[in-house]
């Protein structure tokens, strides 16, 4: 016998090749290793293969699992396919023990259908429509609990694209911490910061808040934050369009006193009664601003509103302006040369006020202001 085993061990031919190693085929993330090598190749399933395996799991012919559900439901399946498919149920149908010629494992808490729609996917990865419909919570916890991510994914993205309501995303947004799936809780926390007083008048939300006050706290502090991000967004746009206002009221004061419109202009300079509209928006207001600047008995500062208002433009403008001796808006010169004379606290308010009026002209389109040349003529 011993001389036998040694034969079968070297052969006798002393130049004889080595006897042929069985191939080892293993599984990784990446697909299939066969003798450390990636399988490669192209994969196309026709119908006809899915049809074979919607007609195993229907048939259910020479099955070897009972999957015991609730209400007494028995759902007969393959255990090769579901420990493939499932590395909880694999290691479920390795613990369980044998009644007969079939494992029984059981799946209890949700729905009989839901189970069966579940087992069905985890064959031919088909479903229908109706059942997703009603059973997608069943479904995504299953899918999370046996660690089935294509089925996982396909709730996920059947939520996002509709079955996402207002009557189920509290249940969901609680059941998406509860799963690991970070892009579908993001999804109802914006719903419910978007809808928040529909939906906390639901029955979820009353739920949520017998059961689980904390996430109830948190969701509120996310709300107010939110309500408070949108008031200062909104006062950032109300500052922008004042400061666009005032620049506009800069450009027409220069269109005013360098090239006139309409029946307003410099002295020096002929107004023709059919020129062209006005583009400049502010013009109409400013003109009427100028008129009663020009022959106002109170014309200082402090004495009229709408003469205080004036010096207020003119003094903006001479800041902007970049040569007050070329321009013929009146007292840019006066203004530039009083600078020195401020204080400091006066200064830094009127820098801060030009620097916020040229980053919204920048945000909304080129600066008026931008060449000394659009300016001064």
């Amino acid at each position: 016998m011993e001389e036998l085993r040694g034969d079968c061990k070297k052969s006798s031919t002393p130049n004889a090749p080595p006897l042929p190693q069985p191939r080892r085929r293993i599984s990784s993330r990446k697909g299939l290793v066969l003798d450390g090598k990636p399988l490669r190749g192209c994969s196309y399933v026709a119908a006809t293969t899915k049809d074979l395996w919607e007609r195993m799991f229907h048939e259910g012919y020479r099955t070897d699992v009972t999957i015991n559900t609730d209400n007494g439901g028995v759902i007969y399946a393959h255990a090769s396919i579901l420990g493939i498919a499932s590395p909880v149920m694999k290691y479920m149908l390795k613990q369980s023990k044998s009644r007969g010629r079939r494992k029984p494992i059981s799946v209890r808490g949700v729905p009989h259908q839901a189970v069966r729609a579940f087992i069905r996917f985890l064959y031919s990865s088909c479903y229908e429509q109706e059942e997703m419909n009603e059973f997608i919570l069943p479904l995504l916890v299953l899918s999370h609990v046996f660690v089935v991510p294509p089925l996982k994914r396909e709730c996920e993205r059947q939520l996002e694209n509709g079955l996402l309501t207002t009557d189920n995303v509290i249940d969901i947004f609680q059941l998406s911490l509860l799963c690991d799936a970070p892009r579908l809780s993001l999804f109802c926390h914006r719903l419910i910061v978007k809808s928040f007083l529909v939906i906390s008048s639901t029955e979820g939300w009353k739920v949520m808040k017998q059961s689980h006050p904390m996430l109830e706290k948190e969701l509120l502090e996310s709300v107010i934050d939110a309500d408070t991000r949108k008031q200062e967004r909104l006062k950032r746009l109300d500052q922008r369009k004042i400061y666009l206002q005032l620049y506009e009221a800069m450009e027409a004061l220069v269109h005013i006193c360098r090239d006139g419109c309409r029946t307003i202009g410099p002295h020096d300079k002929v107004l023709k009664e059919d020129q062209p509209p006005c583009s400049f928006s502010a013009c109409k207001g400013l003109e009427t601003l100028v008129r009663h600047f020009a022959g106002c008995k109170l014309r200082v500062p402090g004495g009229c509103v709408h003469c205080k208002r004036m010096w207020q433009l003119l003094e903006l403008h001479s800041r902007l302006c970049s040569e007050p001796n070329e321009c013929k808006v009146p007292l840019c010169r006066t203004f530039k040369e009083r600078l020195q004379q401020q204080s400091k606290k006066d200064e830094v308010k009127w820098k801060l006020l030009v620097q916020n009026i040229l980053r919204a002209k920048k945000l909304s389109g080129p600066s008026f202001f931008r060449s000394s040349t659009d300016v001064c003529a």
